[in-house]
C-alpha cells in the first residue's frame, strides 16, 4: 500500500481514538445510580477569579455507592465549591458541615433509569456520527491523492480499509454504550 495513503489511516485512526476517548467520558458523566467521581468532572470553581476544575482545588472520594466526599484542600473554598456544585445542576444537592462536603446519590427511579438510557444512546450516536465524519474525510483526502500519482486501485484499498477501521470503532462505541446502559439498569 502506498505511504501517503498509510498516513491517512494512521491520521484517522488517531482521530477515532480520540472520538472514542470522548464519547467514554460524556457517558461516564451519566450517572448510574452509584457514587462515582466521574459525577463531578466537568465543574469548574471560581478560585481565586479563574474557573478551575474541581478536582484541582479539592479531594474527591466516595466512601461508599450512595456518597461523594468533597474535600477542599483550603477551607475558605468550601462556599463557592458548594455553590460551584449547585450551578452545575447534577440533581444532587450539597451539604456542607463545614469541614466536607457530602453529596447522598439517591436511587434512580425506573422512569429515570430509562431518561438516562435515552441520553446514553444519543450519546453513542453521537459518538457514531464523529467517527463516520472522520471516515467521510480520510476518503477525501486519499482520492485527493489521486493528483500525487496514486493509481486508482490503491485509492479503492485505502477507502476499504478506511471502511474496516470504521467499523471496528463504532463496535467500540457500541460496547461502551452498551455497558453503560446495563449499568443504568442495574438496581
Amino acid at each position: 500500500m502506498n505511504d501517503l495513503i498509510k498516513k491517512q489511516l494512521q491520521d484517522a485512526q488517531a482521530t477515532m481514538d480520540k472520538a472514542i476517548a470522548h464519547c467514554e467520558s460524556e457517558l461516564t458523566k451519566i450517572r448510574a445510580g452509584k457514587a462515582s467521581a466521574g459525577m463531578l468532572d466537568g465543574i469548574t470553581v471560581d478560585y481565586y477569579g479563574s474557573a478551575t476544575p474541581l478536582g484541582s482545588v479539592a479531594s474527591i472520594n466516595t466512601p461508599d455507592a450512595r456518597t461523594i466526599l468533597v474535600q477542599p484542600w483550603e477551607k475558605n473554598m468550601l462556599v463557592p465549591i458548594e455553590r460551584a456544585i449547585m450551578e452545575a445542576n447534577i440533581g444532587i444537592n450539597p451539604q456542607n458541615d463545614g469541614v466536607v462536603i457530602r453529596l447522598g446519590v439517591p436511587p434512580l427511579t425506573e422512569e429515570r433509569r430509562r431518561d438516562l438510557v435515552k441520553k446514553v444512546k444519543e450519546e453513542a450516536e453521537r459518538g457514531r456520527i464523529t467517527v463516520r465524519n472522520i471516515r467521510k474525510d480520510a476518503n477525501e483526502k486519499i482520492k485527493k491523492l489521486k493528483g500525487d500519482g496514486v493509481s486508482d486501485d490503491e485509492i479503492k484499498t485505502g477507502e476499504a480499509e478506511v471502511q474496516k477501521i470504521t467499523d471496528l470503532y463504532i463496535v467500540k462505541v457500541d460496547k461502551h454504550a452498551e455497558a453503560k446502559e446495563k449499568d443504568v439498569m442495574t438496581v
